[in-house]
């Protein structure tokens, strides 16, 4: 007994200094082992760790081939999408065809006819809008401002009196608008440049038929080739490389003459508004002349003689600038007007002054009184304590009067002021070049006016709605 304990005693400090010298090696079993170590006869079950790592990888390869399947689809409904967009881009290349047994029977859908949109060209230096391109270079301008007041039929009738007075066939015509309105006034005044361009071309090709006869003189603007040959081209809209102006056939013995029609608003010509910090609203009427510095200084030997007209107040049935052909480039033509002035409690008499309504003279003498004006305005609202009194007819006057001002522009005075259309019948009416709208009823004078042109043949069958 002795003898066993000592050796179990040496085994366990043998085993401990073992035990020491190696280390732990510790071996768990799970409960299934157990029962096996302890009921042998017991079935022997696959290990758990075996089926988790089988069910793992069962997952994975589930998962890779989804996600093979969903870009394979994706692939496929983008390549579809390119060939289906690819497919709608192509047009037929021809339309088909019917025969003609079958056209009569087909009741083809005939739309109906869009007003034609024209498209916006810049008239000068990329501003303004181009409305009638001339057929060649003119060597007068006519400047009409256009004030807020104006209306559509008061426009129209403007610029249908100032086609017939045959301004047009040797001048352009310039319109100044207010800040966004010359959209508004677009479409009238297009429609009265293509009524007289077409009485115009039907007069030329009825040569010599007993339809001549319109209601006024359309013969200046049909001139002959030889004097139409050489003739520069109109200076506004895109540059035409083609010889040919007036866009008529060079073999003809006739051509159109006809200047160009076109327009500006006040920002394109005075963006930044010069006269805005010497008074606190600035009527077109005076920033106008601001304006006119810019554009003739642009137009610097472009145009040999200028007129300023006020559509609002002024009606042209003539040529007015007949009486500056032969006058110097600095010579001014100022005209008048009689107003009713009363003092001291007397009765009313008539007075002559002279008006800013219409102004004309040589581009030398025109451009250097827009500049005098300028800065007579300028004088002027800086002694008025009410700024916004100002107008261009008080500037105008006393710059006539101040000799030391006008020096370099030589001023005429018209002796003979401008009647009123109401004051006048229909027959004194026509030995007038200019007559002052006042207080006249547009549209009766108008029907007045449209009652003449209609009992014409030639003119009745171009202003079919008017007649």
């Amino acid at each position: 007994m002795l003898f066993k304990s000592s050796l179990s005693t040496v085994a366990t400090t043998a085993s401990a200094a073992e035990i020491w010298g190696m280390g732990f090696f510790l071996i768990f079993f799970p409960e299934e082992e157990e029962d096996e170590i302890n009921n042998p006869n017991t079935k022997k079950l696959k290990p758990s760790i075996t089926f988790n790592t089988l069910l793992r990888r069962t997952n994975s390869v589930h998962l890779v081939s989804k996600a093979q399947s969903t870009i394979s689809i994706c692939a496929l409904l983008v390549f579809f999408s390119l060939l289906l967009f690819t497919l709608s881009t192509f047009e037929p290349t021809a339309t088909p065809s019917f025969p003609r047994r079958q056209l009569s029977s087909i009741k083809l859908y005939k739309p109906k006819p869009r007003p034609i949109v024209r498209e916006t060209v810049h008239a000068f230096q990329g501003m303004g809008s181009l409305y009638t391109r001339g057929s060649r270079a003119m060597n007068s301008l006519i400047i009409c401002h256009v004030m807020d007041s104006v209306s559509i039929s008061e426009l129209g009738l403007f610029l249908r009196l100032l086609h017939r007075s045959s301004l047009t066939s040797r001048s352009d015509v310039l319109f100044v608008f207010p800040s966004g309105k010359s959209n508004g006034y677009d479409y009238v005044i297009r429609q009265e440049n293509d009524s007289v361009l077409e009485l115009i071309a039907r007069f030329k090709d009825l040569n010599g038929s007993s339809e001549l006869e319109a209601s006024f003189d359309v013969t200046q603007f049909v001139k002959s080739s030889e004097k139409m040959k050489g003739s520069a081209e109109a200076i506004w809209g895109r540059r035409i490389r083609s010889g040919n102006f007036s866009g008529e056939n060079e073999t003809e013995l006739t051509q159109l003459s006809y200047g160009s029609v076109v327009g500006f608003e006040v920002d394109e010509l005075d963006p930044e508004n010069s006269l805005a910090g010497f008074m606190d609203h600035v009527p077109l009427s005076l920033r106008r002349w601001a304006c006119y510095t810019l554009l003739l200084g642009r137009l610097r030997r472009k145009f040999k003689h200028v007129m300023l007209v006020d559509v609002k107040d002024v009606l042209l049935l003539g040529d007015p600038l007949g009486r500056v052909k032969n006058q110097s480039p600095e010579s001014v033509y100022l005209s008048t007007i009689s107003t009713a002035t009363a003092k001291h409690g007397r009765k009313n008499h008539q007075k002559d002054v002279i008006t800013p309504s219409i102004i004309s003279g040589g581009a030398r003498g025109i451009r250097r009184l827009a500049n005098s004006m300028v800065t007579e305005i300028v004088r002027v609202a800086m002694q008025h304590k009410k700024k916004n009194s100002v107008t261009d007819s008080v500037v105008l006057n006393q710059l006539v009067g101040n000799d030391l001002l006008t020096s370099n522009i030589k001023v005429v005075v018209s002796p003979e002021s401008i009647p009123e259309a109401s004051s006048l019948s229909s027959v004194v009416l026509s030995n007038h070049s200019v007559i002052r709208r006042g207080n006249s009823n547009v549209e009766e004078f108008r029907v007045a006016l449209m009652k003449h042109i209609c009992s014409f043949k030639l003119d009745s069958s171009v202003y079919t709605s008017d007649c």
